[in-house]
């Protein structure tokens, strides 16, 4: 098989890795096309393409998380991961775990995981690679992956993510909620909400955002109730789809560009967590991506 063919058979698993380590659509596709340039360039055919390329995108993306940690501890505002809309990677036998940690809670906790420890908890956890793989893939001892893949499952651990897979509860819920916010309904979006319910959007500055996280049922219902309906009159409009394996929303202007993307976490039959991307930087693997100020500037003017 000529090498093109073997690199786009293992691109999904490839990009499926580097993306969970890296959170980032755009840098996780850059990190894909270095291990083709780099398996193109290689003199000799690797005896398992797979193990080469495996090995070439995790040490690219720890590198590239190394910096990328920087400039997320100089975010402005909350930082969330790029938006995936389809998993490329199907694996029969580990559809939990690809379910799960694709996730952006799952991603969240692993932000709070040093470079190596994130590499080993993919590679381990999601992947079901063996021990001896990963010590070879990110360059340390069987010992030190070991208690790396220790460390890394505590701290996940200790974040309480919790995973509800009951998907089609999942989607009768987001159906209920995002028809409750097109049609105005307070009643009936308060009681889809957690009594905790956290309200965050990520902006970075780039696009009119929140000023702080809204917590709470009442506050965060009437916030997206006072706030759609008017979006509704300059022609906003929901397309209800699962968003990182979980129940979300495309949110399009009026000549269908991306505006933002809305994820629901969903705990026991409530909505725990609504976040919001809406820096344009993160929607543009997506489409056509709309001025945010722009839409902003139009929601005031009808609100006046």
């Amino acid at each position: 098989m000529a090498r093109a063919e073997e690199f786009e058979e293992l691109r999904p698993l490839l990009f499926s890795i580097a993306y969970r380590i890296l959170g980032s659509v755009s840098e996780a596709e850059d990190v894909v096309q270095e291990a083709w340039l780099r398996y193109a360039a290689a003199g000799t055919r690797p005896d398992s393409p797979k193990a080469f390329l495996s090995t070439v995108v995790t040490r690219v993306s720890i590198n590239v998380l190394r910096s990328a940690r920087v400039r997320r501890e100089q975010y402005v505002g909350e930082w969330y991961p790029e938006p995936l809309l389809d998993d490329p990677y199907q694996d029969p036998e580990r559809v939990a775990e690809l379910s799960e940690s694709v996730s952006m809670a799952a991603l969240l906790l692993l932000e709070r995981l040093g470079p190596l420890e994130r590499a080993v908890f993919v590679l381990r956890e999601v992947f079901g690679f063996g021990f001896s793989e990963i010590a070879e893939m990110v360059g340390r001892s069987e010992a030190a992956c070991r208690q790396l893949a220790v460390r890394a499952r505590r701290h996940m651990d200790d974040g309480h993510a919790r995973f509800d897979a009951d998907r089609r509860a999942h989607q009768r819920l987001a159906t209920r909620f995002f028809a409750a916010l097109s049609e105005g309904d307070l009643d009936g979006l308060r009681d889809l909400l957690a009594a905790d319910v956290r309200l965050g959007a990520d902006s970075g500055g780039k696009a009119p955002s929140l000023p702080r996280t809204v917590v709470g049922a009442e506050k965060a219902a009437r916030l997206l109730i006072s706030v759609w309906p008017q979006l509704v009159r300059i022609g906003l409009t929901l397309e209800v789809r699962d968003i990182n394996g979980q129940p979300g929303a495309l949110v399009r202007d009026g000549t269908g560009k991306v505006l933002s993307v809305m994820v629901l976490d969903v705990v026991d039959g409530r909505v725990q967590v609504v976040r919001s991307v809406i820096n344009p930087e993160k929607l543009a693997h997506l489409g056509a991506v709309a001025n945010a100020w722009s839409v902003h500037e139009a929601y005031l003017g009808k609100r006046e």
